[in-house]
């Protein structure tokens, strides 16, 4: 039987911070607890946003942290044409179509609505499918006419494929349990972005599947998102992971930390002599 596999995954948009360095610890922990193996994987299709000093930065912060992992490393931007194929399965399955709305777009529909467009489950507004009813011909002579474009599921037909609920496996501090997806919250995802072939949802699936990673262990923030994951999987017939979402990691404000915050970087607390071992046990490791 093959060991279980654990990965950390971050993005080089920044520097690692105690959430970060919590995930990670948590994985390898995990990993050597279970005799499993343990990967690090840079997700790096944002390639506006992610710079090679950030993932330098990545490697030495966890390299102070004692943290060791199996080479090579996995860089999602080598491997966009895994992501290609597997969203040419999906067109051959009739889900998939071009979709011009921007952000921006939504936004305006949003408010024209008087506040009653539904939201995803992060909160943001729905995107409204309009363009998925258009006609497939009108859609495809704009694509050829260099127009930006990204690529969204069609969601109302993915899940018809399917004739009984999509699960999955969570383990906690009560065992574990089987839970019930619902990708239908989240609407037409994005597949493929205006300015990257892929989305996270679509190289996530494929990079855990050919990793051949088991159990994914991540923040709850990314506990709805499964249930995109669980729907991937089964339309592409990848194998299904078990997951656990642990508790996120707070600043004194009660928010999550994070990057685009200002949370303390690993770095920073570094150079104020705060020291690997004094991280472990602040984080409980």
């Amino acid at each position: 039987m093959s060991p279980p596999v654990f990965r950390f995954a971050p993005s080089p948009n920044g520097h690692l911070h105690l959430g970060h360095a919590y995930s990670a610890l948590l994985n390898e922990r995990m990993a050597r607890e279970t005799g499993g193996r343990f990967l690090l994987r840079i997700e790096d299709i944002d390639l506006g946003r992610c710079r090679p000093e950030y993932e330098i930065a990545i490697l030495e912060d966890l390299e102070w942290l004692g943290l060791e992992w199996e080479t090579p490393v996995r860089r999602q931007s080598e491997h966009f044409a895994s992501y290609a194929l597997a969203l040419q399965r999906l067109y051959s399955q009739g889900l998939v179509y071009p979709s011009f709305m921007s952000r921006k777009d939504i936004d305006a529909a949003f408010r024209s609505s008087g506040g009653v467009w539904p939201r995803d489950p992060h909160g943001a507004p729905a995107y409204p499918s309009l363009e998925r009813e258009m006609d497939p011909e009108a859609l495809a002579r704009r694509v050829e006419a260099g127009e930006d474009h990204a690529l969204r599921l069609d969601m109302a037909k993915a899940v018809m494929l399917f004739h009984h609920d999509l699960e999955w496996t969570e383990t906690g501090p009560d065992g574990q349990q089987r839970v019930i997806a619902d990708p239908e919250a989240w609407g037409d995802i994005i597949l493929a972005r205006k300015d990257a072939p892929t989305s996270y949802h679509l190289s996530v699936t494929i990079d855990d599947a050919l990793q051949d990673v088991t159990h994914i262990v991540r923040g709850t923030d990314l506990y709805r998102s499964t249930s995109i994951h669980r729907l991937l999987q089964q339309l592409l017939g990848l194998p299904e992971p078990v997951y656990h979402h642990h508790n996120l990691l707070t600043a004194p404000d009660g928010l999550k930390l994070a990057k685009s915050a200002g949370s303390p970087s690993l770095r920073s607390l570094r150079e104020q002599g705060v020291g690997p071992a004094d991280i472990r046990r602040q984080l409980g490791f």
